[in-house]
């Protein structure tokens, strides 16, 4: 529960509140303290479902061992999500979010052009090292994972995608392309750094030398298909 704000004496000066308008701040401190505590509880079940699933697979988590372990009983689960597949979705919605989010960062920063694919490398592996939790159990449920989650992990992707076929479509050699070879373009980086994300999630982060080598062979790997989209000609519709 947060700590019950201190009211200032009043001065002699200041004329007293009425009874009405210390009634409505009492009740707007009590609607405020109530949606602070349904926040934490709602964080805590996502926090505790994550953490269980790095030991064993989402899929075999119940509803009363994680509600457990946040400290509340099963019913109260209900208040917030209305199954396990529905706190799996949201863990998902979640994890991508904050990338693509970063990645919007990182074009506004370099003044609306697109991140160069060291840039876009580098965002991606401080998220992964940052939340290496939930990039984890992106890579793991997404093949085996419960339908609705593998769903909610291909909308994402999906998202993903568009946003950088967005970018590409700025590209000065790239403008004329159609919409079809931008997204097929789009769909081979995407497949790259998925590619990365399952392998980095899986190096000890002091293994500095091994991440050394994932990262420049990604690199050339982006850079090869960056060549090879200088020399397509995108076919004519």
């Amino acid at each position: 529960m947060s700590r019950p704000r201190s009211r200032p004496t009043p001065e002699r000066a200041t004329p007293t509140r009425s009874a009405g308008t210390d009634s409505r701040s009492t009740r707007t401190d009590t609607r405020s303290s109530r949606a602070e505590a349904k926040e934490r509880t709602r964080q805590a079940l996502l926090d505790e479902a994550l953490a269980m699933s790095s030991e064993r697979s989402f899929a075999s988590l119940s509803l009363r061992e994680v509600a457990k372990a946040a400290g509340v009983v099963p019913t109260a689960f209900y208040r917030h999500f209305a199954s396990m597949d529905d706190l799996g979705v949201t863990l998902v919605e979640d994890s991508m979010r904050v990338l693509r989010r970063m990645l919007r960062d990182a074009r506004r920063g370099a003044d609306g052009a697109p991140p160069s694919a060291a840039d876009a490398l580098d965002i991606l592996i401080r998220q992964v090292r940052e939340n290496d939790v939930e990039f984890g159990f992106l890579v793991r449920e997404q093949y085996s994972g419960s339908p609705e989650v593998r769903r909610a992990i291909d909308v994402e992707l999906r998202l993903f995608a568009k946003e950088l076929t967005h970018d590409l479509a700025r590209v000065p050699a790239l403008r004329t392309w159609a919409a079809e070879d931008l997204d097929m373009a789009a769909d081979l980086f995407v497949t790259v750094m998925l590619r990365f994300v399952a392998e980095l999630v899986r190096i000890d982060p002091r293994n500095a030398r091994e991440e050394a080598e994932l990262v420049d062979r990604t690199k050339r790997q982006v850079l090869v298909i960056t060549m090879g989209l200088g020399g397509y000609r995108a076919r004519e519709l």
